[in-house]
């Protein structure tokens, strides 16, 4: 046996070829652990701050900040940067809002869709910036207060614009319907929209960040496993597990993005559901 698989015998690792390859600390893969991070001050409190709430401040901090500089110098000819929130501010207009809603209620709605896009985007986005990386959303707590903030948007306009009665009529009791499969419907519908539409809308929108920041962390764990601590020709497979990173990054990008535009397009079809008079 050769000094270095006694030393990792020693160590209770596996001995042999495994033991020579694994005998340092080794690859540790990501666990949900990754998303509760040491508090940065008041642990153990109401208090707590960490990184996560950390990326939200900042995310929202540099949102404010972009959107004031651009709407305290804002041109008619618009410059780069303020073309680039004029595009973004169209988009959820002309590409999910009116797509879904008529021009009145799209003009009414809009401000707080647009709030709500650009927001989780913001939020999302943080997972991909060095030294943060961690989406604010990965964390259950803000997709939950994002979901009932549309969830009592859409109950409150739905109880506004046709009553209580006439809205739980028209939510529970879908027109056209022949009475016998109320019976079943009805408790499909309760489920729907008092339950399915809030928590689907906050579990999506958690899932898909938590899953790619694991993924990326995976990666690039892998590559600095592979590049600083396995031997021989296995140090090759860094460069693998790097571009599979890199990839993964530009993927995230996207999925940002996505999440975003689902979450906002469905909370504006719930909305608009809710005031439409059948649906």
């Amino acid at each position: 046996m050769t000094a270095t698989t006694e030393l990792a015998a020693d160590d209770g690792d596996t001995t042999g070829f495994f033991g020579w390859l694994f005998y340092s600390d080794g690859f540790h893969a990501p666990t949900v652990e990754e998303f509760f991070p040491p508090a940065i001050f008041g642990e153990g409190t109401i208090f707590e701050f960490n990184r996560i709430m950390l990326a939200r401040v900042i995310a929202a901090a540099v949102l404010i900040l972009i959107f004031w500089l651009v709407a305290r110098k804002a041109k008619v000819v618009p410059t780069r940067g303020q073309s680039v929130v004029e595009m973004l501010l169209d988009f959820v207009r002309t590409q999910i809002v009116e797509q879904v809603m008529d021009k009145h209620n799209a003009k009414r709605f809009l401000p707080f869709l647009t709030t709500l896009f650009l927001a989780i985007l913001a939020f999302n986005i943080t997972g991909v910036i060095p030294f943060i990386n961690i989406a604010g959303t990965s964390l259950i707590g803000l997709p939950i207060i994002m979901a009932l903030w549309v969830y009592v948007l859409y109950l409150g306009v739905g109880v506004k614009q046709h009553g209580l009665g006439g809205y739980l009529k028209l939510s529970l009791f879908p027109p056209g319907v022949p009475k016998g499969i109320y019976v079943l419907l009805t408790p499909i519908e309760f489920l729907q929209v008092f339950i399915l539409r809030p928590a689907t809308l906050a579990l999506r929108l958690a899932a898909n960040m938590m899953a790619g920041h694991l993924l990326l962390v995976l990666c690039f764990a892998a590559t600095q496993y592979f590049f600083f601590e396995a031997a021989g020709a296995m140090k090759a497979m860094g460069t693998v597990t790097f571009a599979a990173g890199f990839a993964f990054t530009l993927f995230e990008i996207f999925v940002a993005a996505l999440q975003a535009y689902v979450f906002v397009m469905l909370s504006a079809v719930y909305i608009n559901m809710a005031i439409e008079e059948e649906h």
